[in-house]
């Protein structure tokens, strides 16, 4: 009775054995891997940072680029002060034509 009995707990040692190896090495790979990614976050980090200053960079010349479109267009010249609009080829534009009154 004792080489059966042997064997079964031979059996069922292993199998759990298997098992907390296996649990073990997961355990000691994803470790591993945490160490990694740690060790790599400070330059992921500062590339990071680095892309947002390029960002802010382009918003902030385009912001002021339509800023200064928007006070280009709102200190240029006004229609009333510019002169005449040419007219159509052939005919004098209305403020260009005499009036009838004779003696002006």
């Amino acid at each position: 009775m004792e080489g059966p009995l042997i064997a079964v707990l031979l059996l069922v040692g292993l199998l759990i054995g298997s098992g907390v190896g296996s649990a073990y090495t997961r355990a000691r790979r994803g470790w591993t891997d945490y160490q990694t990614v740690k060790k790599s976050v400070p330059g992921a980090r500062k590339t990071a940072w680095l892309l947002i200053r390029a960002v802010t960079t382009k918003i902030g010349v385009i912001a002021l680029l339509l800023i200064g479109a928007v006070a280009y267009a709102a200190v240029g010249p006004d229609d009333e002060t510019a002169g005449p609009a040419p007219g159509p080829s052939g005919t004098p534009s209305p403020s260009v034509t005499t009036s009838g009154r004779p003696g002006r």
